[in-house]
Formats: structure tokens, sequence, C-alpha cells
């Protein structure tokens, strides 16, 4: 592959990434890797087109922006933006095909209704919205108020969310709502408000090229966010790069560091990294006696985690612990990372929090390059966090306090009594409420529940018992949309308006660069619409379009940690490359050399978010795994991201043939030679894994990346979660996916099929 001076290939010492760059301006060099209107590649000089607009991209939480190229106002291409702070020239393969998803033979054109005979059928939006209605009202009329509930996603625009969580909660009645960032990222949330007194990310993208120490705990982060790891790439100060991770990932494999431990030991092995840090005085106590609260109990608690014990229960030994807490000590800036391996466990919060703590007690806060830096998963899973109007009232409010119910209602020329005095159901508790015959009626808006949640055999019979079920996507054969009584086609990505708000905080817009199919509409016109027939139209009256809302969401964030009262405007956002919260209309922003914004951290002060300005140490006993591998099913099962091509349930990804050539499409597994051995296996042969659960028919992959006694499955696939267990941490409630029993055999017969 050939390039000219204004392009290059990412390469590093530590090898290569998946990403291309343009370095300077648009590339006129074509990068065909598939034939099409929306190939991997770039618009020929010759084709150059009429007109290019800007926006974030719509799969991860990196918030990428990309130029899309416009002929005749229709999108024929794009290409990554240089200008832009986040991604700097650079897309990874799923940003390239954003646009390619968009058509899709199944994409959702019109609203379906099952019929009598149990078949879904086309039907117009005004008889779909008088079933949704209908229905849904006389559940409530039979059940009460709190017998419906929604599901929604991290996946929709900041102000749709709102206009979600406001119509439901205010407007219908709802109680219960949650979103599929449950499943990603509920632990940070918990983890940092507890800790730091608000869910408050303190870092920025530009602390992965100045740190000298780099620790990534449970982190892919080269397949998982590609972004992000070539920021790690720019890094100039070759920085150790030590990663915590049972598997030996292709993150692993570039670090200079590696602590295979044993699966869900990280809590131990955290603790007892703190131990030898204070046992060695190589603790910053001027930060700590200044900025903290907590120490002390702190202290006493690791002093059980000598390394010798942490050693046996983690696997790792104690001279690698040691130079791991030399290697802290040593550096001046000292970046802490993690991402699900840590969310997605029974004891993520506190596990969480361990890594929060190591961050303290060394000072690397508030400075670049340092960090207890949580990386979110979905596109704009931090909108949701703070907007969504789920478990937190809108701006990170609190529903349980009368003051901060006054306030929104204030601001929304609302009645107080209106709002919920308690937060909602998690969503595990909705799930279970179906179960408990406590929700008869459920409305799941841009996710595929059917696919995603764990222990997926009980979650299809417990969708079943639903009375009424409204799913509301883009496309209209996904296993939740199979199971729907009516089906409510959704616009994507690139047709709609909007914000997300990325990892590092940072607002970015997205635009309506296509029409959406047939009569599919953006979810923000769909929730107008059910207010409307609802009866509580007026209600919104004023919620007009997406930047309507945008202003009501800046006056209710004032004051607030996450305040954006600055931010003026949709222009504004665009103009400075994105703008990270807090931008208080009071503060005072510089913007940098060519328009961009500057990078902002959090906690430079010092000064965090509890009243008495004090992050918190926090910490408690590891526990047992539920459900340890056993005589009958003896490997511990593994999950998590395959390659930087998938996502998610690949209701997207699936789209696109350039993505699905990435990667394998047939569901696999990965098992150490010593257990195939013991098993008979050879690579590439069908085998059986089986759980207490479930069971799938997977292709065996024998490699050493995974320890013995262990096997790790892609989450992407639609059989992962037949064998998952349903257990969930006890504060954030989240699922932990990446622990139970299974066992592997070979295929024998015709019932292995």
């Amino acid at each position: 592959m050939s390039t000219n001076s204004r392009e290059q290939s990412s390469l590093s010492r530590r090898g290569t990434t998946i990403s291309w760059r343009a370095t300077d301006g648009p590339l006129t060099q074509e990068l065909v890797l598939k034939p099409g209107k929306f190939g991997l590649g770039q618009v020929p000089a010759a084709l150059q087109p009429d007109a290019m607009t800007q926006m974030v991209c719509g799969f991860c939480s990196t918030g990428c922006s990309l130029n899309i190229h416009l002929r005749c106002g229709k999108a024929v291409n794009l290409t990554p933006s240089v200008d832009y702070p986040v991604n700097l020239g650079m897309a990874c393969p799923k940003g390239w095909e954003a646009l390619s998803v968009l058509d899709s033979a199944d994409r959702g054109t019109t609203p379906l209704l099952r019929d009598g005979r149990g078949k879904l059928r086309p039907v117009g939006w005004h008889e779909a919205m008088e079933t949704f209605c209908r229905r849904f009202q006389k559940i409530q009329a039979l059940h009460g108020m709190e017998s419906i509930a929604f599901l929604s996603t991290g996946q929709i625009t900041t102000e749709e969310m709102a206009l979600l969580g406001a119509l439901t909660k205010f407007g219908m009645g709802m109680v219960d709502g949650d979103g599929n960032t449950r499943q990603c990222m509920a632990t940070s949330v918990v983890a940092y408000k507890q800790a730091f007194g608000f869910d408050a990310p303190p870092y920025t993208y530009q602390d992965f090229e100045e740190s000298d120490v780099i620790v990534l705990v449970g982190s892919n982060l080269c397949i998982a966010h590609p972004i992000m790891w070539q920021r790690v790439l720019n890094n100039p100060h070759g920085p150790e790069i030590i990663v915590v991770d049972p598997r030996r990932t292709e993150t692993a494999m570039a670090a200079t560091q590696h602590l295979a431990l044993r699966p869900k030991s990280d809590l131990a092995l955290l603790y007892g990294l703190a131990n030898i840090l204070i046992r060695e005085d190589w603790i910053d106590r001027q930060y700590i006696e200044s900025h903290t609260s907590g120490f002390n109990e702190f202290r006493g608690h690791v002093a059980e985690f000598a390394p010798d014990h942490v050693a046996s229960v983690s696997g790792v030994d104690v001279k690698q612990l040691y130079k791991v807490a030399t290697t802290i000590h040593e550096g001046r800036r000292v970046s802490f990372w993690w991402t699900m391996g840590v969310n997605q466990s029974y004891e993520g919060v506190r596990t969480a929090q361990a890594i929060i703590n190591l961050a303290l007690m060394t000072g690397n806060i508030g400075r670049p390059g340092t960090g207890a830096n949580s990386i979110t998963g979905q596109c704009n899973a931090m909108g949701s966090r703070l907007f969504s109007n789920t478990t937190n009232l809108l701006g990170g409010r609190d529903f349980a306090n009368a003051k901060d119910r006054r306030n929104v209602a204030d601001i929304l020329s609302i009645d107080a009594s209106c709002i919920p005095d308690r937060p909602s159901w998690s969503y595990n508790e909705i799930i279970e409420g179906i179960l408990r015959d406590k929700i008869k009626g459920l409305w799941i808006i841009g996710t595929n529940t059917a696919h995603s949640w764990i222990n997926q055999n009980t979650c299809h019979d417990i969708l079943d018992r639903l009375d009424f079920l409204v799913v509301q996507d883009m496309y209209s054969t996904t296993e939740t949309v199979r199971r729907a009584d009516l089906f409510l086609p959704a616009a994507g990505w690139g047709e709609k308006d909007g914000t997300f708000i990325n990892s590092e905080r940072r607002i970015g817009l997205i635009k309506k660069i296509a029409q959406a199919p047939g009569q599919a509409l953006a979810d923000f016109s769909i929730f107008r619409l059910i207010a409307e027939h609802w009866g509580c139209g007026k209600m919104f009256a004023d919620w007009s379009d997406p930047e309507a809302v945008f202003q009501k969401l800046k006056q209710i964030s004032r004051g607030q940690p996450c305040d954006i009262t600055g931010i003026r405007d949709y222009q504004m956002i665009e103009a400075r490359g994105g703008i990270q919260w807090p931008f208080a209309e009071t503060d005072h922003h510089t913007p940098r050399e060519g328009n961009l914004e500057n990078h902002r951290r959090l906690f430079e002060d010092g000064q965090f978010f509890h009243a008495d300005g004090r992050a918190k140490f926090l910490f408690e006993l590891p526990r047992e795994m539920p459900e340890s591998p056993n005589s009958h099913y003896p490997y511990l099962l593994l999950t998590g991201r395959g390659t930087a091509a998938q996502w998610h349930t690949q209701t997207r990804t699936a789209k696109s043939a350039v993505l699905q050539q990435l990667g394998p499409r047939q569901i696999y597994v990965e098992i150490n030679p010593q257990d195939a051995r013991v098993e008979g296996i050879r690579s590439s042969q069908d085998v059986i894994v089986e759980s207490q659960r479930g069971r799938l028919r997977a292709k065996a992959f024998v490699t050493p990346t995974v320890q013995p006694g262990q096997v790790f499955i892609p989450m992407h696939y639609d059989a992962t979660n037949k064998l998952t267990l349903a257990h969930f941490d006890p504060y954030s409630k989240q699922p932990s996916y990446k622990d139970c029993a299974v066992r592997v055999r070979c295929v024998e017969s015709w019932d292995d099929v």
C-alpha cells in the first residue's frame, strides 16, 4: 500500500494498530478495501464531494470526529477529522464503516403490530400510537401506575434520553426505567459517586500521552478502544505499560509488564500493592492529609494483604508485585485505567475504588498524565449517566431530594408532584419485577435485551411473560424485536441531530446527513408523538427540537459539578472541537490554537464533591466467586471484546461486509493447549461449551493466550449469554459477565448440533 506525504500508517515500537491516520487535510490517495458506495477509504481526487460536514462517531465512547463527504446533499463517504482533539485524524474499522450500516435490507421502515395469528404486520403510525397508549394505559388501570417500565440505551442522543426520561417519569406516571449502560459502566458511576461525591471521570485523553506509567486493569484497550490505544502509542515518554488481565490480550502482548492474575483476584492484588506502597513509605502523605479521608482505616485494612498472601491468592509472584509497586513509586505521572474487566464483576465497585485508592495515596490525580480513570463503553453512556432521568434525576440530581425535585420542576415549569420521589429500579430489578408479576408492560428502546442480558434462556422466558412488549429500534430483525407485540422503527446515527458525551466528558455533535428509510422516525419524534397521543403533549410543548432540549439541560445543570451553562449553542460546540464539562458561564476558557478547546481534567485544585471537599478511601474484604469451576464444570468462562470490528450484539456491525471479514463470523472458544490435550480437542474442531444454564456449539481456538483452566468466548455472538450466570455487584447492580463454570467437549452426535 503506497502513501503520499499527507498520509501515514500508525506504527510504533510496540507494534502496529489498525487505525489509519490523515495528518494534513483531506486525503487524496484512494485506500480501497471494499467496493461500493461506502467503502473503507477515501474519495478519489477526481470524485471530490460538493461539501463536507463533521460529526462524532456513533459506535464507542471514544467520540471520534468524522468528516462526512456530501454530493448533492447525499452522504457518499467519510474520513476521520484531522483537527479534532479526540482522534487527531484517526479512525478504527467501525468508524470507517459508520455509513454502510445505515444501508441495510432489514432496517425498520414501518411500525409492526402482532396480529391475532401471532404475526407482525405493518400498520401506520396512528394505529401504532393508539395501540401503544391504549395497551399501556389499560395495564396501569388494572395493575397500578408502576406496572409498566422502560429499558433504554447509551446510543441515542442526550436530548432524546432526557425527553424519554421526562416523558415517562413526569408525563406517563412510570417510576421504573433504566438503560443498557447498566451493563457496561454502572460500577464506575457508583465508585466515583462514593469516592468523589459525584460521577466524575477526571481525565482527558491527553493523559495517555503525558503519563510515564500507564496501568490498565481489565482493559484490552488495543481492541476495545483502538484510538485510545493509538494515543498511548503516541506517548513520547516511552512509558511503562502495566496490564492486569488473566488473558494475554493484544494489549498485554504490547505491555512492558503483564500481571496474568487469577480471575477475580484483582481486589486482593490491588490491596497487596497498596500494602507494599504503605510499608515502603512510597505514598504522598501531604496529599492524603490535605485532600482525603479514611486513610488510616484503609491502612489497617490492607495490612492483612501481605505479599506472600496476595501471591498465593492471585498467582502473581512476590517479585512481580514488588516490581509493579516500585514502578508506580518511581513514576512521576502515573495513570490508572479500567474498563469492563473491572466493571462487570460481582465486586466491581470495591475493585474500582481500590484503583482509585492507589491514585489518591500516591497523589496521582489532578495532574497531567495521572488519574483514576474509567473508560466507558457506548457512544453516549456518559450522556445517560447525567441526563437520562433513570436512576438519577436530570443533571446528576437525586429523585429522593425534595429540593432537587423542586428545582427541576421550576426549571421545566411543571408540578413537582409529577416527579417520582425515588430512583428507578435497576435493569436487573426490572427484569426480576416481570418475573414477580410486578411489571406487566415493557418498552425497550435501542437495545437488544434478548441477546445481551445475562443468562439468556431465562431472560427469554421472562420477556415472554409480559402482557405487552414494545421494541423501538433501527432494525426489525433483532432477537428482541422477534418477541415484540409492537415494533416502532427508529432513525439511527446520521439520520438525526443531537449531542453525545464521550468518556473524557466531551460533548460532541451528531447531525442528520441522511434520511431514515420508509416511515422510520428519530427517537425524539417518536417520543413527541407518544406524548401527544398519551395526553401529556402540553407538558412538552416547548421541547420542540433537540437544541431546545439542550438549552433546558443547560439550566438544569446550573450549579452542578456537570454545569454546562457556558455552552452557548450547538454552533459553539462544533467551533471548539467539542467541549468538556464542566463549562459554566462563570468560568473562563481560552481556546487553543486551531480553535480547539483546552484539554481539561478535574480535581486540579484537590477539591472533591463531598461536603468536606475530600475524596474517600473505601474498601471491603474480597468475596468468594459465586460459581467456581468444579469436577463437572471444570473451566472458568471469561467473556469480552473479540475484535475491533465487532460491536456489542453486532446489531449494526453485522450489516457491514467489510467488518464481517475482519472478525470470525462463527462463534469460537479460546482454550489453552494443555486443556485441549486433556479434552482431545484440536484447533478449528467443533466443540460444545456447556454451563448449568445452557450450551452452545463453537469452533475451538487452541491458544496459550488463555491460562489453563480458563476459556474465553467473545460477547458479541448471540449464543454467548446462554452460558452466563445472573449475579450482580451489590452496589451498582451491574451484571458479572466474566465468571461462570463451564465444560468443553467434542461434538459427539447429532444431538450436539
